[in-house]
């Protein structure tokens, strides 16, 4: 279903659906007509509330959950509310001390972990950074045969990382020249990123001054590149304050399906990845993302940038109950802020 714009609503209507969103996303419980009769200042009795509602729920805004005679807002009705009607408050003076306090100084690992748990704290929900993988620099490399035209590449990156790789070998290339290939690597190519390594290899060769044949250094360097790009397709996702959702909760079951979501990397970095290429903050709601669909979450993510473009993505993930106006400014000062740190 398509949503209603914003404009198609009478004032009334308008008016009626706002204060509905505002008490549910301040209370989490449906909210009656009697109760608006008190709340707005339309002078409106509760059975006409009554008739606007229903028109509002025929719009697919509106949802009476079980049998309550209480209205929530559907995800098509949260999604007009961001989109048209939301009155977004800017960070208080004491949210933004926090952010720049906490984002100030120390490693950008440090920075980046510290981002994760402010955002947390501050929007009482899980907080998150998504970063591209750090580059490997090469210690060591040793080289196990395992087939004819396999064999296991075994990398020691200089932070003490171990990582393993089945290469496929061309089919003339002898166990020696493995040998061989590990020993060059070491002496000549240690303290190098696999990038760096690369490209010395190429240059070294084009000049003809590698101890290796071209058979060896071209297996070497089909080595290093595979390794190199299959690190920049894994970035490093940082997940803080998971155990706020279940203290802010009153759906325990939607909360114990948040969780599960958060366990599913693949996915969650596939959405994030979204919002990388977005211009501005981006807001998920509900079903509008698979991973989401089950648990009826949010995920507000902006990214950060340096001086090379956009280097990652923060944000917050919650209930769809979220106080958008106030953690949607947040997210986004989060990210200005972290952009001028790295730029």
């Amino acid at each position: 279903m398509q949503s209603p714009t914003v404009a198609e609503l009478s004032d009334r209507a308008r008016e009626i659906f706002r204060q509905i969103v505002d008490s549910y996303l301040a209370t989490g419980t449906p909210v009656g007509s009697r109760t608006l009769s008190k709340l707005t200042g339309l002078g409106l009795s509760p059975a006409s509330i009554r008739n606007v509602m229903q028109d509002l729920e025929e719009l697919g805004l509106l949802a009476a959950p079980h049998t309550s005679a209480g209205r929530v807002p559907t995800q098509l009705g949260l999604r007009m509310f961001v989109d048209g009607m939301m009155q977004a408050a800017e960070p208080s003076d004491d949210e933004r001390a926090a952010i720049e306090s906490q984002l100030a100084g120390g490693a950008i690992e440090d920075v980046l972990a510290r981002t994760t748990a402010i955002l947390s704290g501050l929007s009482q929900c899980a907080g998150l950074v998504l970063v591209p993988r750090r580059e490997l620099v090469i210690r060591q490399l040793t080289f196990v045969p395992l087939a004819p035209r396999r064999a296991l590449a075994v990398l020691v990156g200089a932070d003490g990382s171990v990582e393993n790789r089945v290469l496929d070998l061309p089919p003339d290339l002898d166990p020696a020249s493995l040998d061989l290939a590990a020993r060059y690597i070491n002496a000549q190519l240690g303290g190098m990123t696999l990038v760096d390594a690369a490209q010395h290899l190429t240059d070294e060769v084009a000049a003809d001054r590698a101890v290796l044949d071209r058979l060896t250094a071209d297996a070497v360097a089909g080595g290093l590149a595979a390794w190199g790009q299959d690190g920049a397709a894994r970035p490093v996702l940082i997940v803080r304050g998971q155990a706020r959702l279940v203290e802010a909760s009153v759906d325990l079951d939607r909360v114990r399906q948040l969780l599960g979501d958060l366990e599913d990397k693949e996915e969650l970095i596939r959405l994030l990845d979204l919002a990388r290429s977005a211009e501005a903050t981006k807001i998920f709601i509900g079903a509008e993302s698979r991973l989401f669909s089950l648990s009826g979450s949010s995920l507000i993510a902006a990214p950060y940038r340096g001086t090379g473009g956009i280097v990652g993505v923060v944000g917050v993930i919650g209930p769809t109950r979220l106080n958008y106006a106030r953690v949607i400014p947040m997210v986004d000062y989060t990210a200005r802020t972290l952009s001028r740190l790295v730029a």
